[in-house]
Formats: structure tokens, sequence, C-alpha cells
């Protein structure tokens, strides 16, 4: 799949710009997961790969499949622009990676942050709390934690706090110690 990030920027920071003016940060959210979803099936990417294939029409029914699972709340009228644009500048392959820059320019806006917690074993909902309070307070956001469990990492958990990673896992330690030790 080709890497739209750059052709992504400008459309992803008009969109952020007309959901934030109409007060529709969620709403734009929702229906640009559904639009990448959709272009990144088999189907309609193998469709948007055919010379001659048209755009118009794909970006059409995403529309309409965007109306109808999504419902009146969604920026219908927008949203059917918005997707007209991208098929005029053969950029519906961009999709998903306008929604990645959106949802970004989102969380800033709403000062929200979404951590992964990777632990081994299970984490409660009172070890849960600690680390989204103390997340709360160094970041000055609302963190919004998923925890994974992935037992290979053999004890301990990794964060993953945007693009930082803090790992406390046993696997990277012992990853460590064999490093130094053919050293």
């Amino acid at each position: 799949m080709a890497d739209h990030g750059t052709t992504a920027r400008p459309y992803a920071q008009a969109v952020f710009e007309i959901a934030r003016t109409d007060n529709q940060l969620g709403a734009w959210s929702d229906y640009l997961k559904l639009a990448a979803d959709i272009v990144l099936a088999p189907d309609a990417a193998r469709y948007l790969a055919k010379p001659g294939a048209d755009a118009f029409a794909l970006a059409e029914a995403i529309a309409g499949i965007c109306t109808d699972k999504l419902g009146a709340s969604t920026p219908v009228k927008a949203g059917a622009g918005f997707l007209k644009v991208l098929a005029e500048n053969q950029r519906l392959g961009a999709l998903p990676d306008i929604l990645a820059r959106y949802e970004v320019l989102k969380a800033e806006a709403e000062r929200t942050l979404d951590v992964v917690l990777t632990s081994a074993s299970s984490v409660s909902d009172e070890q849960q709390q600690r680390i989204i309070d103390s997340l709360n307070k160094r970041f000055s956001r609302q963190v919004r934690l998923t925890v994974q469990l992935d037992p290979s990492l053999i004890g301990g958990a990794r964060l993953q706090v945007g693009d930082r990673v803090i790992d406390g896992s046993v696997r990277t330690g012992l990853d460590k110690l064999a490093t130094v030790l053919r050293a």
C-alpha cells in the first residue's frame, strides 16, 4: 500500500477544522473510521488499483454506506463532499492516513491520550486506575487505557504512550542481558 502520509496532512487538517467548527469531532471520527475501513477492504483496494477505476462511483458508494450505517448524526453532506474531493484528486486510498492524522488532532484538541498497557498477566481494575491516575498527572491529559495480555513478556509490563515505549518486561530485561553476555 502506498504511503500517503504527506498528502494526508492537509486533508486531515481541513476535516478537523470543519469538525471543530461544527462541534462534530466524534461524528467525523466515526465517519472517517468507517470510510477508511471500506477503502481497506480487499475488493475496494483492488477496485482503486485498477486503471481507469471510477473513483467518483466508489466515493458515492462509501458515502452511502456511511450514511446508512451511521445515520443522521454524521456529517452526511459534508462527508459526501469530502469524499468527492478525495476522488477528484485521486486520494481515496489516503483515507486511512487521513484518519490517523485526524485522530491525532482530535486527541490534542480533547486533551486525551491513548495508552496501551501490555502485560504478562491480568491487571486488576485497581491497578489500572492507579496507572491511569499516574499518567493523567504526568501528561496532564485524560488517559484512555487499553490493556492487552502477552504471556511472552514472561513478567512485568510495557506501556506505549504515542510513540514512546516504557518497557519493564522481563523478556526485554533477558534480551538485554543476553546481548551483554554475547559481547
